[in-house]
């Protein structure tokens, strides 16, 4: 019984005279912070320090550059006037999607051994779909394809689209029956061939789980079929033989200026026969009548 007194005096005496020397700590109760926009965003910042009693806490943003959040006991840029400190967790009011990013919170404690710790916490800003914008053709000739588009380009996460023909949603599968393909992430729906019975009112929806949908305005695509009148039909028979002729007097007229090389060779070969037809040869009596003369 005694041994044990003597053992655990000793331990006491160190623990009162050398007390345990913690560094500064810094945590957080939620890492990932997810809000609405135009909501309050509240990022948490708790910390522990050995001997400091009045730490310095500072806020950071990530993005290209890192940035001043909160820095020697005030706000800064557009977050002076709108964020709010409690301790080091920092309260931000009427968030947008400008907000979203990574957030460094430090604390550092002169006086203890480690003089720094810090954590991070991310924010998200979730944005509501906007009205998509729609780009649907007004008129396409019957067999011809068509690409019909919808975009919206601020939802947050990304949004879903759907497609409607005359208020009726249409597959997102590829099933052998329909002559479309539509991609809900991109918002493309296209026709390989379309026919008379792919005319009406399409409009796209947009969604993302945040608000509701919305859609764009419903915009009517017509199909035409291609037909061949009388006009058309005269219209080029006599194009085709201006063509012709044209082209026909171009060939005389290089011709007869000889600009074409076998222009120039068949002339060159009518002068020669002329030349050898004109020739006349020598009559031979006139030759015997000259000889007899002279002897």
């Amino acid at each position: 019984m005694s041994t044990t007194h003597i053992i655990t005096f000793p331990a006491l005496l160190m623990l009162l005279y050398f007390p345990s020397s913690d560094p500064v700590t810094v945590t957080t109760s939620k890492a990932k912070v997810e809000v609405h926009e135009n909501t309050n965003a509240v990022l948490s910042c708790e910390f522990r320090t050995e001997k400091e009693t009045n730490p310095r806490v500072e806020w950071k943003k990530r993005g290209k550059d890192v940035s001043y959040v909160y820095f020697d006991g005030d706000f800064t840029g557009s977050f002076k006037g709108r964020a709010s400190i409690d301790g080091a967790t920092m309260t931000l009011r009427g968030v947008t999607q400008k907000d979203s990013g990574v957030y460094h919170c430090e604390v550092t404690a002169r006086q203890d051994k480690i003089k720094l710790g810090e954590v991070t916490v991310t924010l998200s800003v979730l944005v509501p779909p906007h009205a998509p914008s729609c780009e649907v053709p007004e008129t396409v000739m019957t067999g011809f394809s068509a690409e019909l588009r919808c975009k919206d380009k601020l939802s947050v996460p990304a949004a879903i689209y759907s497609w409607y023909k005359d208020n009726k949603p249409l597959h997102t599968a590829s099933l052998p029956e329909i002559n479309y393909t539509l991609d809900p992430k991109t918002g493309t729906l296209k026709f390989k061939a379309v026919s008379k019975s792919d005319e009406g009112q399409y409009r796209c929806e947009a969604s993302n789980g945040v608000g509701a949908p919305k859609s764009c305005a419903g915009q009517h695509m017509k199909i035409t079929e291609f037909e061949l009148n009388m006009t058309i039909v005269i219209a080029i028979e006599v194009g085709a033989f201006l063509f012709l002729l044209s082209c026909c007097v171009a060939i005389c007229l290089c011709c007869r200026r000889g600009c074409c090389r076998c222009c120039r060779r068949s002339k060159r070969e009518t002068k020669q026969s002329r030349t050898k037809t004109s020739y006349i040869p020598p009559d031979p009596r006139r030759y015997k009548h000259t000889q007899s003369f002279v002897l």
